[in-house]
């Protein structure tokens, strides 16, 4: 019976193409309208996410405002942090603008880094070549540099920097490596960037103070509980002003990330399905129309014995194959434009099984839920009224 009634439901469809594919169309709209947005803003979560964790999910970020009597943290202040159990490491930030000199050709405005050795052994990726900054330099305040791909090519183009004399400020440096060159939002900064001991870099700056620094941690599952200390620490330092200081971990950066994703998605998804209601209206009113249409049917199939319960089904799964048809037209649709979409902007293309049944399942129950009304109509025709008409 439920083949039989399938056939026919295709068979109606069939023999009215245009109508069928009219009402079809709000199904197909929104469908796509759907599963492009859902998997647009998945690919873009996953490509940001992506990026966000390479900058290390162990690593919590110190940013130190300072108040009028104290501008930032001293050495003390390091080596009481470093006494928390589950920190691994410290890496202080000095940040400024110099000019970097070599062979009578100059570079300004190059952003100056000041690292340690804590920063080399957490970050994958930063070098293609030569040594890093080991703790000698950092002690001795050595004057070594590693230099950003964009200064390779403008100072020593078709030659091995390593080894070579560059001026930063106008003082001598020795050139131990080069930065891996980068096209990653986290860190393309580096190409054009010139990194030396954080020591050094303070006397080039005048900075008395550390203001910015990245703590790693050994056990990321603790990094809650670690970003709390480092806090604690803190607030005795800047003796109890909060404002002085702000800490951030990536874990939490990445939460915030994840959830503001998933609003918006269903904020979009929301939107989106508007058209599958004007969908399913179109469903309603087809079907509304074919009972019409189909009462001489109707009436004769009951005279012949067919139960209302009969009727109802044949009705209810012409508009079950009608949406999923469109549902699967639109399915195709979306993952289509959303593909092209990534591409474009340069995302991680994501398609999950939740898409998949996401797509199916809202198909399915506007076919349900408004051919219900029709085909409950078809099923309570009285049999002697229905065959007046023929």
């Amino acid at each position: 019976m439920l083949k039989e009634s399938i056939k026919m439901a295709l068979e109606n469809i069939i023999s009215n193409k245009m109508r069928s594919f009219l009402t079809m169309l709000g199904i197909i709209i929104g469908v796509a309208s759907i599963i492009a947005l859902i998997t647009i803003v998945s690919g873009a979560t996953a490509t940001v996410t992506n990026q966000v964790s390479s900058m290390g999910a162990n690593k919590v970020t110190v940013q130190i405002q300072g108040t009028p009597l104290k501008k930032g943290l001293t050495q003390g202040a390091l080596e009481s942090l470093a006494k928390i159990p589950n920190i691994s490491g410290i890496s202080p930030t000095i940040s400024g603008k110099t000019t970097v000199a070599s062979n009578g050709i100059s570079m300004e405005d190059i952003a100056l880094q000041g690292k340690n050795d804590v920063y080399f052994k957490n970050t994958t990726d930063v070098i293609s070549s030569g040594r890093t900054i080991n703790p000698i330099d950092i002690e001795n305040q050595s004057r070594v540099s590693l230099i950003g791909s964009d200064i390779v090519k403008k100072l020593f183009y078709g030659k091995n920097p390593i080894g070579q004399e560059i001026k930063i400020g106008g003082i001598s440096y020795t050139v131990i490596g080069v930065l891996q060159e980068s096209s990653r939002f986290s860190s393309a900064g580096q190409n054009s960037a010139v990194m030396i001991p954080y020591t050094t870099a303070m006397g080039i700056v005048g900075a008395k103070y550390i203001n910015n620094l990245d703590i790693f941690v050994q056990d990321e599952a603790m990094a809650s509980t670690t970003t709390q200390q480092i806090e604690g620490v803190l607030k005795q330092d800047f003796n109890g002003n909060t404002d002085a200081y702000s800490v951030m971990n990536m874990q939490s950066i990445l939460d915030t990330i994840q959830s503001m994703t998933s609003i918006l998605s269903m904020m979009l998804g929301g939107i989106a399905s508007i058209s599958l209601v004007v969908g399913g209206i179109g469903i309603m009113n087809m079907m509304l129309v074919s009972v019409t249409e189909r009462t001489s049917e109707i009436g004769l199939r009951k005279a012949l014995g067919a139960e209302p319960i009969q009727i109802q089904m044949q009705f209810l799964i012409e508009s079950v194959v009608l949406s999923l048809m469109g549902g699967i037209i639109g399915f195709i649709l979306g993952v289509a434009l959303a593909w092209v979409v990534c591409i474009i902007i340069g995302t991680t293309f994501v398609l999950t099984a939740g898409t998949v049944i996401l797509a199916i399942g809202f198909s399915a129950a506007i076919g349900i839920i408004f051919g219900f009304a029709p085909a409950r109509k078809a099923s309570r025709l009285n049999p002697i009224d229905a065959l007046r008409s023929i």
